[in-house]
């Protein structure tokens, strides 16, 4: 249905262009640098391994998965899980992408606020983003067929949704503090020259912008939503 709103092409197609400039810009720093051996020639698990143990985190496990940058770390297992490409090559992209697994690795072991408050949001956040939807839609629906309540599954919609865009907005600085921790611990740890240290952080940078690309289509829907209540409401 809202996909034919023209309403709806004006509000999410800018965020929806910039997902795709983002997802452009990390899949071109990661083919780059991929391609660039590190001056330690350390695969992406090897220096996750130095990583770790450079910041005291030697109860950390190391494990694969098999989803194409579907890098991690799990606060609640304790494991950072690294894919092919990254685990098992020598490149810059894989120090850069390692090290920002690591950056999470660490603001859990310090109580990072943010990383505690995203960690807390995760059941409410699933709930608003599957449930919201539903909510808003089956809402418009009632409303339309004069539903006195229509309005208030509606308006529940766009406060469970509410919950995933705080999500988003919390998850923002959680990743720009794991990277800028990335950073330093290349640096301070050696592993990277000054050439390889703009390599890895052109990967981390590109690699944030998707996050601010999610939050924005994330806020476009929101605004979406509330839009589309008040409009049915100033009409019943």
């Amino acid at each position: 249905m809202f996909l034919f709103d023209p309403l709806w092409f004006i509000i999410m197609l800018p965020p929806f262009i910039f997902m795709l400039y983002a997802q452009f810009k990390v899949q071109a720093a990661f083919n780059k640098y991929s391609k660039v051996i590190n001056s330690q020639r350390l695969t992406g698990a090897e220096a996750a391994q130095v990583l770790l143990r450079n910041s005291g985190l030697t109860n950390i496990r190391v494990e694969g998965t098999r989803t194409k940058l579907g890098d991690h770390y799990d606060p609640a297992k304790k494991v950072l899980r690294l894919s092919p490409a990254v685990a098992n090559t020598p490149s810059v992209a894989a120090l850069g992408i390692v090290a920002h697994e690591v950056g999470h690795a660490v603001q859990d072991k310090t109580g990072y606020a943010f990383l505690r408050l995203r960690s807390t949001l995760v059941p409410a956040a699933n709930v608003g983003s599957n449930l919201g939807f539903v909510f808003v839609l089956l809402g418009l629906i009632l409303a339309g067929f004069g539903a006195k309540f229509g309005m208030t599954v509606m308006w529940t919609g766009v406060l469970l949704f509410s919950l995933a865009v705080i999500f988003s907005l919390v998850t923002l600085p959680v990743e720009f503090n794991a990277s800028n921790r990335a950073r330093q611990m290349l640096f301070s740890s050696g592993l990277v020259t000054p050439q390889e240290q703009q390599g890895a952080s052109a990967v981390l940078s590109a690699a944030a912008l998707t996050y601010v690309a999610a939050t924005l289509q994330a806020m476009g829907q929101l605004f979406y939503f509330v839009l589309l209540a008040l409009g049915m409401g100033r009409n019943r």
